[in-house]
């Protein structure tokens, strides 16, 4: 009798036994599918969703409110450093042991210096201006036609009149807020007083001379549209006294910031003893002001995100106290504490990274109008927002730094998924039968 023969059951057939539990990844459905359900207001958890609600308004405002400081802040200084150094020099030359007189071929020798864009020798003194219906003090300032409209702070800014024939007559240009505030314009007369005029054997006598206004400029901020006075540097020299020689010699680079290279090279191109001033030294007190204010307002208004972080912080502590029965549940059915962290960790993440990217879209949309916005404000409440007499600039600017803004918006970013951690750990370690002996 033949063997039968048994046929053993395939490979395939046989059950996998001793085969491991397969879970979820981290991060699956379910767990987006819990946070997002715990993110919605339920009547109950109507106070934890309110506290979720001002986490990400205080997130929001925080990310928004930096954002637009430092732009503004930014663009103030931007626009002042080039109505500075578009007005004076960027760097100042005035002669030592003996006056300057051969300031033409000293200017010529430092305009052939690679890097110098413009050598601009001027008479300067101060005087009262006057009208009939005004007076003031002014900087006068006595300059050839040719570098006048080579100011780019003057040349392009003529609002009133023309620089045409500048040297040959004896009109002035002035201001647009000093012409305000005198109530003059193109083709009146202006009055300028010199406290050092003719010397008589009674002493020195002040110099009164009336001047045709040739032309009328706006550079934009309001103390060089108030201030500054400019008459041909022939007749300067005749009125303050100077017998064939200027004051100074400013000087324009193509980069002000490497002006420690080009101030040895305009040294050597003098051919004379010199004093050199750069424009970072007779600014110094102004831009460290400036830097030091930013960097407070950096400090003060990183508060206000930091704060919300907390806000995060206190809004998920009492959802994980709330949820205590879910979590016991959750880790009955076989949930890992892993996964509760997760959900909890997303929850509190999500409000701090939709709250951060709302603040950078509130924040880049506000930069992009804020002038417009200044003017509403002001319409609105019937007053001057920003006024020039104590900003300097006619125009509130804006500019946003990418690096800035990429800092502020990771700086929010991080905080978002630091202040989660905490709670969302607590949950993880929360016993489920202590969670549900309770409920």
């Amino acid at each position: 009798m033949a063997a039968k023969k048994i046929a053993k059951p395939s490979a395939k057939a046989q059950p996998k036994a001793d085969a491991a539990p397969t879970g979820t990844r981290p991060f699956s459905a379910y767990e987006w599918m819990l946070s997002l359900r715990y993110l919605r207001a339920r009547r109950k958890e109507g106070f934890i969703s309110v506290v979720a609600g001002f986490s990400f308004l205080g997130i929001m405002l925080g990310v928004a409110t930096l954002i637009i400081v430092m732009a503004v802040m930014n663009g103030f200084r931007t626009e002042l450093l080039s109505k500075i150094l578009g007005l004076n020099g960027h760097l100042l030359m005035q002669p030592l042991e003996s006056p300057l007189t051969d300031y033409d071929v000293v200017a010529k020798r430092i305009a052939g210096v690679p890097g110098i864009k413009l050598a601009v020798p001027l008479v300067e003194g101060q005087a009262l201006a006057s009208s009939a219906f005004n007076a003031g003090g002014v900087l006068v300032r006595g300059i050839s036609e040719a570098n006048l409209r080579a100011l780019p702070s003057i040349g392009s800014n003529i609002r009133q009149g023309t620089l045409d024939g500048f040297d040959e007559g004896s009109g002035i240009a002035i201001g647009k807020r000093l012409a305000d505030q005198l109530s003059l314009q193109a083709g009146d007369n202006l009055t300028l007083v010199a406290p050092r005029g003719a010397v008589t054997p009674m002493g020195t006598t002040p110099r009164i001379k009336v001047y045709k206004i040739a032309a009328v400029f706006e550079i934009g901020m309001s103390e060089y549209d108030s201030a500054f006075v400019f008459m041909p540097l022939t007749e300067s020299q005749a009125y303050f006294n100077k017998n064939g020689d200027v004051t100074a010699i400013e000087v324009y680079t193509d980069n002000p910031d490497d002006i420690e290279r080009m101030r040895a090279a305009v040294h050597d191109a003098s051919g004379r003893p010199v004093y050199i001033v750069d424009w970072r030294q007779r600014n110094a007190t102004f831009f460290n002001a400036l830097q030091v204010e930013r960097n407070v307002m950096f400090l003060i208004l990183t508060l206000i995100v930091v704060v919300a972080a907390f806000n995060i912080i206190s809004g998920l502590n009492m959802l994980v106290k709330d949820k205590g029965r879910d979590i016991g549940i959750l880790r009955t059915m076989g949930a890992t504490r892993g996964a509760i962290m997760r959900i909890f960790l997303v929850t509190g993440a999500a409000i701090g990274v939709v709250g951060t990217l709302a603040g950078f879209l509130l924040g880049l949309l506000v930069c992009l109008n804020v002038e417009e916005i200044r003017q509403f404000i002001s319409w609105l409440t019937a007053t001057e927002l920003f006024s020039p007499e104590l900003y300097y600039l006619s125009r509130l600017p804006a500019e946003m730094n990418a690096g800035e803004t990429t800092a502020v918006v990771i700086m929010a970013l991080v905080l978002s998924f630091l202040a989660p951690l905490y709670p969302s750990w607590r949950a993880a370690r929360l016993d489920p039968v202590e969670a549900l002996r309770y409920e």
